[in-house]
């Protein structure tokens, strides 16, 4: 019998906590290289230009060390523990594996956003260190062990799909149609990550899984698919792309980088099947720890990234938000491209539900709502010489259901990511303001763009509380309009009729 290997305690903290650090502010290189090819044949000015913003913050992230998306994720371990392994602790490994996420989240040089709450029913109190981490475990052959991290952000992570198919029933039919009901929540263009088989529970770690793997997809394209899940990837993979859907649901040539599929034996009964995307911030890292140390991940070489720079529009507009008028916003046509000047405030689900009980208890708000733009954002915390840490937006049909509310308050525009729902949309209309779209992904170019930032309300919620920002040429584009026209509606229209006309022409 081979001699055990032990694995210290200390080894596998720091090795998880280095990682997780890591891919806070690189992107791994495969999908770098990926999405600069789609840049490159990007045929919509409004999706490349959200892509040049991906890129761009992509590089300045990677030089400055800092995180790509404020939603700095909730963390998944993969581990594949080699059976000859002995792990030298007294605690027990998702202890030890949850100290490792501590560190790195309260790394001082770069304190990445807390995201987890426990109590998830109830009180939702927040951890405050991100932890605990979602754990998987598999003893293997051999002397070493073996470790995948990945950060998952809310937006892509809420927009995962499962289904307890039929045997005859079609994936392929079942995809095209859950695609379009996913929106652009979780930041097109990515991956999407399929499970196929097993158990409920076992199809969606296969699709979880299935995403640590490197985007090869055209290296299939090119020499064609050799088994019949190769042949079932590019399927998708195409027909995905051909829905139009485009770089943050603006409309474009591609939604999706990659498709990942992983099987396992099922019932005969059924057919298992689940889907989960992976957004434009894929937060990914594989290291192997052998007992001889912990492991540090090689730090990659700012000239692999592709020499894409993002400067403002020249043909924005530019908006003054502290003179801003109901006329002006309705002036703003649906795909219009803003550059935001002046202050705004911020607020997203915790500020929006304790605005909700404050009004019906008839208490006084902390904050004039009348003629001013809100911004749903949780910042990440600044470090030194920070006004504010990256600070993308947030999801915005999670604050559909009190649109309503806030525009009664006096609102005149919303900023946040991806679509609306269209009971907002109505809402919109009916008050004759606008919903303006920020890039997800690209939060510290976001960031870059606030000059000032105080607390004005709510402090206790933390980076859910109110804050004014003052910025200066923050891009935006008007994605619905004061007249109800909605861009993640219309765009991909657009687009997935002129790539079914190219197709037959060719």
């Amino acid at each position: 019998m081979a001699e055990m290997v032990t694995i210290r305690e200390q080894d596998l903290i720091e090795s998880v906590a280095d990682a997780l650090q890591y891919i806070s502010y690189f992107h791994p290189m495969d999908y770098i290289r990926a999405l600069a090819a789609a840049y490159e044949r990007e045929e919509n000015p409004a999706a490349k230009d959200a892509m040049a913003q991906v890129l761009a913050n992509s590089k300045m992230c990677a030089q400055g060390h800092r995180p790509i998306c404020q939603d700095t994720g909730i963390v998944n371990v993969f581990l594949k523990w080699g059976q000859n392994c002995r792990l030298e602790s007294d605690k027990s490994l998702q202890e030890v594996v949850d100290e490792g996420v501590r560190r790195a989240y309260n790394h001082p040089e770069n304190k990445l956003r807390a995201s987890i709450v426990a109590d998830p029913a109830f009180t939702r109190r927040n951890t405050k260190d991100n932890t605990p981490c979602v754990l998987n475990v598999e003893f293997v052959p051999g002397d070493k062990v073996h470790v995948d991290v990945a950060a998952k952000g809310g937006g892509s992570e809420n927009k995962s799909k499962f289904k307890m198919m039929n045997p005859s029933d079609s994936i392929v039919d079942w995809v095209l149609e859950m695609i379009p009901q996913m929106g652009a929540g979780w930041c097109p263009p990515g991956q999407i990550g399929i499970g196929i088989g097993g158990t409920a529970e076992k199809a969606v770690l296969l699709a979880k899984e299935s995403l640590m793997e490197e985007i090869d997809i055209h290296e299939i394209k090119e020499r064609g698919p050799k088994t019949d899940t190769e042949a079932l990837r590019l399927e998708i993979f195409e027909k995905v792309n051909a829905l139009g859907i485009g770089a943050q649901g603006l409309g474009g040539l591609t939604t999706v980088l990659d498709v990942k599929i992983k099987e396992w034996p099922c019932h005969a009964a059924g057919k298992p099947v689940a889907m989960i995307p992976n957004c434009s911030a894929t937060r990914h890292a594989h290291f192997t720890l052998d007992g001889s140390g912990p492991s540090f991940l090689e730090t990659p070489k700012l000239d692999e990234w592709p020499d894409v720079t993002w400067a403002p529009d020249k043909e924005a507009k530019r908006v003054d938000l502290d003179t801003l008028t109901h006329e002006e916003v309705q002036s703003w046509k649906h795909g219009d491209r803003l550059l935001l000047n002046g202050t705004m405030l911020t607020g997203r689900d915790a500020a929006h539900k304790r605005i909700q009980d404050m009004l019906a208890k008839g208490e006084e708000l902390p904050v004039d709502f009348r003629g001013r733009a809100i911004y749903y954002v949780g910042p990440v915390d600044p470090v030194v010489g920070e006004v504010v840490g990256p600070a993308g937006p947030t999801t915005a049909t999670r604050m559909d259901k009190f649109t309503d509310m806030m525009l009664d308050l006096g609102l005149l525009a919303m900023i946040g990511k991806a679509e609306r729902g269209q009971g907002a949309t109505q809402v919109i209309a009916k008050h004759k303001v606008a919903y303006l779209m920020a890039v997800g992904g690209a939060a510290y170019l976001v960031a870059r763009a606030i000059r000032e930032a105080r607390v004005v309300g709510f402090e206790d919620l933390g980076m859910e509380a109110i804050y004014e920002f003052t910025v200066t040429d923050m891009p935006v584009t008007v994605a619905v309009d004061s007249q109800g026209n909605n861009v993640h509606q219309l765009a991909p229209l657009v687009w997935k009729e002129r790539i079914a006309r190219e197709a037959e022409t060719v």
